[in-house]
């Protein structure tokens, strides 16, 4: 399974229908399991941007349709970031040689 960082911003239309926000959040939930995946975390922030999201998707095909799908909404807009935690990292610092 591979993580992601989504780093995202409310559009108009989604910080005008913020009370909507958390009942979004289950719905990307959902949308992440249908994908084969898991919405593992979600972070209100402060700065420039207004959310930080992390999730676990088979590969990156379905990160692209958790991004198109949630973005076509028109809710906010986002920028998915591929990660590799620690472990992984360190297997590919050895597998350099």
């Amino acid at each position: 399974m591979a993580t992601f960082i989504v780093l995202g911003k409310y559009t108009q239309q989604g910080i005008g229908k913020i009370t909507e926000g958390p009942q979004r959040l289950e719905k990307a939930r959902e949308l992440a399991k249908s994908l084969g995946g898991t919405f593992k975390e979600f972070y209100l922030t402060m700065g420039q941007y207004d959310f930080v999201a992390i999730s676990e998707l088979p590969d990156d095909d379905a990160a692209a349709r958790f991004a198109l799908m949630t973005g076509r909404l028109g809710n906010v807009t986002t920028e998915t970031l591929r990660a590799w935690p620690e472990g992984e990292f360190r297997k590919l610092v050895q597998s350099l040689g």
